[in-house]
């Protein structure tokens, strides 16, 4: 292997080097953002074709280099993007993009391809899962991490809308005082958990009639990949 290639299997040099797309995820791009907040940065980088070619594979993802700062290589990105991850598919919406190749605008064109109607069963059971964590706070201090019921919390609006309309919305803007005041412990636990009671049922009706096809559009997110890996190989 030459030296470029060398170089280029560093973790950390795949990001610096041949990310195609980052942007800003967390409170700032949800319009939740305070003094406080922290700047949560994720991107996609695209391995050289060359670097499979070998026994040990290039990573998935990398941590890094900057603080708060998380990236996927871009097969393991449409993979996730495809079930539906919420986390995955929200970074392909977000509206502080810090970096854009011309991949990177192809892999953003292709945003309503990946989504279907998987997107209710992948967001309810991270919900599921954020929830449970919420009630065991409750249990054990009395009182959840109101940040993190903050953040359920759109994470449910984002789901229900998602559904009903068939576009996914990551800025909780019209939502942001009343979202705050639960991060602040505004509102009690009992009227959290109605917010989210409704929001569920809100979910529900949504699928009942959402214009979200059942399947993800495979095909079209494969064809994209292939020509990505075709064109990095020579």
């Amino acid at each position: 292997m030459d030296r470029t290639s060398e170089q280029s299997a560093d973790p950390l040099a795949l990001v610096r080097e041949h990310t195609v797309y980052a942007c800003v995820m967390g409170s700032r791009a949800f319009g939740l953002a305070t003094e406080a907040s922290d700047t949560d940065r994720r991107g996609v980088y695209l391995a050289p074709t060359p670097l499979f070619w070998r026994f040990d594979k290039p990573p998935t993802h990398v941590e890094g280099p900057r603080p708060e700062e998380f990236s996927w290589e871009l097969e393991r990105f449409c993979e996730l993007a495809l079930k539906a991850n919420p986390n995955v598919l929200e970074c392909l919406h977000s509206p502080l993009v810090e970096r854009l190749t011309p991949v990177g605008e192809e892999l953003l064109d292709l945003r309503g391809a990946f989504l279907s109607r998987h997107a209710h069963v992948s967001f309810t059971r991270y919900a599921e899962g954020q929830r449970r964590k919420l009630e065991a706070d409750v249990r054990l201090h009395g009182a959840p991490r109101w940040k993190h019921a903050m953040h359920l919390l759109r994470l449910l609006i984002s789901c229900r809308d998602l559904l009903r309309t068939g576009r996914l919305t990551v800025d909780a803007g019209p939502h942001r005082e009343r979202l705050l005041a639960v991060r602040r412990g505004e509102l009690t636990w009992d009227e959290v958990e109605s917010w989210m009671a409704r929001l569920a049922e809100g979910t529900e009706q949504g699928l009942a009639a959402t214009p979200l096809p059942p399947e993800p559009d495979r095909a079209r997110v494969e064809d994209f990949l292939h020509r990505a890996r075709r064109a990095s190989a020579h």
